[in-house]
């Protein structure tokens, strides 16, 4: 299966440094379907061309099962296992090799020529064959919606009186950058062909998510996407459609305030005039902040900023390193914050960018503290263990500090309704031993001490509204950090 990828921006070859490939070198990388190639048929400073060619061993894809047919109409039956299009039709075998090859490409990153990287440039994709099922009206309204212009032409199959194929010889051309470019690629093809060649969990919802947050939110197919993406399975969707409507459709304000909203009904705060308990929980960890002497502070999974900003207003932090899974919840940020008119020493401060917490990145390494205020519960259950990974193990910050909602206190809100949790993203609120009981697990595995803080009026058998772990690394593993 083939992908080529063409500009004539001047100078063309430019793209090999963009893709971080060598236009004057053949080069070949192994992958789970088989070996995939880059080589460039044409480069000249008028137009470069790379080309991406994945061979597929299909004995290997039916003995490790890793290509099974996993469309409907293929699942039953063996005869599947033999006689398929897989090792020939673009799918996500194709997608997978492309974010492997070109990972790094695909975050927009390039040492040599970021400007470029940065920059829409003219772009010409081709895929010659791919199985649509929806034919070539289902690739305009994926890829027309992005910016591409779209010709879509359906293969005549052999003989001609059998009616044309469900493949098409796939043209894209528009002005794009070319990291957006490769993320259409990467989440649309196998969306396209309607089928993964691996068995899809909640990791995929992360993927997509990461791929494809900074353009799905708006995009008009976007629960189809969502759906074929997912493999149709319905929990992993609506979990996928609830974090993409969380990030499209509500404002920074209701961001910030979702959870409090329902909090500042409470009778009695109202009768005493406290603060909305959004305003006390940042206060709480403003003043650990301050207690632990922290000048390099991570505040992951910002959302919108709400925390930032009040952590930029505190001197005593010298660096804020500000991240999201969602593109549009730092689109909103970015807003919010003012960024392009924040001035230069107070910018100088600041680090925003996209990064899962469930996944390993460098980036995040080297703080003071981080703090996660009110996200764990937005992460399904099964994946804590790889939040806990990428945070406690790979990041380890002295001090982490952590806000999640009270289960318990939720029956003292009016306008909530009986189990009900307070946000619809919420994947779980932890009664008070829950929380406790997963802190001093996550302390203990890496290494830390934990003490518990509550955030808001305390009700004597509910407990306060937020709860608030604080962890500081063992003092024999602080001074063994780099």
């Amino acid at each position: 299966m083939l992908l080529t990828i063409t500009t004539t921006r001047e100078p063309a070859t430019d793209l090999g440094y963009l893709l971080h490939k060598h236009p004057g070198r053949l080069q070949t990388f192994p992958t789970a379907a088989g070996e995939a190639h880059v080589f460039y048929p044409e480069a000249t400073p008028q137009r470069c061309t790379a080309a991406l060619l994945l061979e597929v061993d299909p004995v290997a894809l039916v003995r490790g099962r890793a290509g099974a047919d996993q469309r409907p109409e293929h699942r039953d039956g063996e005869l599947a296992q033999y006689v398929n299009d897989r090792p020939y039709a673009a799918s996500s075998m194709l997608a997978v090799a492309l974010n492997q090859v070109f990972r790094t490409a695909l975050t927009g990153r390039c040492d040599a020529r970021p400007e470029l990287a940065a920059a829409p440039i003219p772009l010409a994709i081709r895929v010659p064959a791919l199985r649509c099922r929806g034919g070539p009206q289902l690739a305009q309204g994926l890829f027309e919606p992005l910016g591409w212009t779209v010709e879509a032409i359906t293969q005549p199959l052999q003989p001609a009186e059998w009616g044309d194929s469900p493949y098409l010889d796939l043209r894209l051309e528009g002005e794009l950058r070319l990291a957006d470019a490769l993320s259409h690629l990467y989440v649309l093809l196998p969306v396209l062909d309607d089928a993964k060649h691996y068995w899809v969990s909640t990791e995929e919802v992360d993927k997509l998510i990461r791929a494809g947050g900074d353009w799905l939110a708006g995009h008009p197919a976007k629960e189809l996407i969502t759906r074929r993406y997912l493999s149709h399975q319905r929990k992993l969707t609506a979990s996928a459609l609830a974090r993409l409507a969380d990030a499209d459709d509500t404002e920074p304000e209701e961001l910030d305030n979702a959870v409090s909203d329902a909090e500042a009904g409470h009778e009695e705060d109202q009768e005493l005039g406290a603060k909305p308990l959004a305003t006390q929980r940042r206060e709480a960890i403003l003043a650990l902040l301050k207690e632990r002497g922290a000048k390099r502070v991570g505040d992951f999974g910002c959302g919108a900023g709400t925390l930032t900003r009040a952590l930029l207003a505190d001197k005593q932090i010298d660096t804020i390193v500000a991240v999201d899974v969602s593109a549009r919840a730092l689109q909103l940020a970015a807003r919010d914050l003012r960024l392009e008119r924040m001035p230069t020493k107070q910018r100088a401060r600041l680090k925003i960018f996209q990064s899962a917490l469930t996944y390993r990145d460098d980036r995040l390494a080297g703080l003071d503290a981080a703090v996660l205020m009110e996200v764990i519960e937005h992460v399904d259950p099964e994946r804590l263990p790889a939040l806990e990974r990428a945070v406690f193990g790979f990041a380890a910050p002295d001090t982490i500090v952590v806000t999640t909602p009270n289960a318990e206190f939720n029956v003292h809100f009016d306008t909530l309704p009986a189990g009900a949790m307070r946000h619809r993203d919420h994947r779980f609120e932890w009664t008070r031993a829950e929380f406790a009981a997963w802190a001093q697990r996550a302390a203990n595995a890496y290494h830390y001490q934990v003490e518990f803080r509550p955030v808001g009026a305390e009700h004597p058998d509910a407990g306060p509204p937020t709860q608030l772990a604080v962890f500081d690394r063992q003092p024999a593993d602080r001074q063994a950090a780099p």
